[in-house]
């Protein structure tokens, strides 16, 4: 199933908290680094239900990104009508589970 990729807001404002915290502007790595994450967001257009769901709630699905300690869940919902993939946000993994109603 071929989807469009939608970054929201609040996954937009996770992603240049990323992009700030790793120093991607100054350092050639970190920001070599913050573009993975970028990329890997979007494969989903093409494979978008191959991440499993996440522990938080079954209608949301995740996609690991990095290495221990420093992986980041992308959490996401394929929306099937409308062919439609949201990022709804990006955390590092060691964060507490994401709560639906702070989307």
């Amino acid at each position: 199933m071929a989807c469009a990729v939608s970054i929201v807001p609040r996954a937009e404002k996770d992603l240049a908290r990323i992009y700030a915290y790793i120093n991607a502007a100054t350092s050639d790595a970190a920001y070599a680094w913050y573009v993975g994450p970028v990329e890997q967001m979007f494969t989903l257009k093409n494979s978008p239900l191959r991440n499993p769901s996440t522990p938080e709630d079954p209608k949301y699905r995740h996609l690991l990104y990095g290495k221990k300690p420093d992986v980041y869940r992308v959490i996401y919902r394929v929306i099937e009508s409308t062919k439609l993939v949201e990022i709804l946000t990006i955390r590092h993994g060691a964060r507490v589970p994401f709560k639906q109603e702070a989307m």
